[in-house]
């Protein structure tokens, strides 16, 4: 698997509240983004693989929603993680 509990802990400490907080929009977002690159990689060497193309399109929707919901909710947290991770519009 591409992705352990351990690298899983570390990336909801870095960018959720706790180790344990798996529920809030940065440390999803953050998780989504970290899927978003591996199935990216995935798909430059299996081009024909459409249900990965598929899943990647579904993961990038998700993520967006949840960066939508976070500029309502709070822009400074929106643009804080939109920095840290690197994202564009």
């Amino acid at each position: 698997m591409y992705l352990t509990k351990e690298e899983k802990a570390k990336l909801f400490a870095k960018h959720g509240k706790a180790k344990n907080d798996t529920g809030s929009a940065e440390g999803q977002i953050a998780l989504f983004t970290h899927r978003i690159k591996h199935l990216t990689e995935h798909l430059k060497t299996n081009r024909k693989d459409y249900n990965t193309e598929r899943s990647l399109v579904m993961l990038v929707g998700k993520r967006r929603s949840l960066l939508d919901y976070l500029t309502k909710k709070d822009v400074l947290r929106y643009r804080a993680i939109v920095k840290e991770l690197g994202l564009r519009k």
